[in-house]
């Protein structure tokens, strides 16, 4: 039996300092660090390239922030788990991070060795997050859950949040490149969403996305 191939890890953190004690603790024979980024707009830059198993995100960055950032990427590498490693313990942050696409959020106070074991974690389908972490998102989507109106239910369990963006957009018949100015994303992240609802809503093209969204 062959061994698996090491894990594929991205860094994005705007203190080199930082980044280098990241990659000290996880460079290993099962893990490599295949890219790094000082900013969110670097990181959008390499990462769909590099494609790594693996992108730990921070969230206070210059310009955009690591939440924007993950909205743009996580469309773009549906392969990747998308981590956000951060100092903010906000559960605003937790929660905006999952809802656009983040699979796991670890915090700095963590050990080296701790981090070493989240990120092979993830290749058995651990979940990178503190059981806290993990409890405030279960209670917030079963909070959420009970406030909906049952008509947006079927629509809100299949999509992320940009995707509902996304076709809410596209039933009022504004182009791609409409939309992607619209939400301040790119014309080809867009066709991204737009793929992804149509397999989703199992449609064949926009015309019964928007039908279908607008029987919702």
């Amino acid at each position: 039996m062959e061994p698996e191939p090491p894990i594929k890890v991205m860094i994005v953190d705007d203190h080199a300092l930082i980044r280098s004690a990241i990659r000290q603790a996880l460079e290993g024979p099962d893990v490599v660090i295949v890219g790094e980024a000082g900013s969110a707009e670097e990181a959008l830059e390499l990462a769909p390239g590099l494609r790594p198993d693996v992108l730990l995100m921070d969230i206070d960055l210059p310009g955009l922030s690591g939440i924007e950032a993950v909205r743009e990427l996580a469309p773009r590498l549906p392969e990747t788990r998308i981590v956000m490693l951060t100092a903010s313990t906000d559960h605003r942050d937790l929660l905006e991070a999952v809802r656009h696409g983040a699979t796991g959020y670890l915090t700095k106070d963590l050990g080296g060795d701790a981090l070493l074991r989240a990120i092979r974690g993830l290749r058995r389908g651990d979940l990178a997050m503190s059981r806290g972490h993990a409890a405030a998102v279960v209670e917030h989507l079963s909070r959420t859950a009970r406030s909906r109106p049952p008509a947006s239910d079927a629509v809100d369990a299949l999509l992320s949040a940009r995707e509902q963006d996304v076709l809410r957009l596209l039933a009022e018949g504004l182009t791609d490149r409409e939309i992607a100015a619209g939400l301040a994303i790119s014309p080809r992240t867009v066709e991204s969403h737009v793929s992804s609802v149509l397999r989703k809503l199992g449609v064949r093209n926009r015309a019964e996305a928007a039908q279908h969204y607008r029987s919702e």
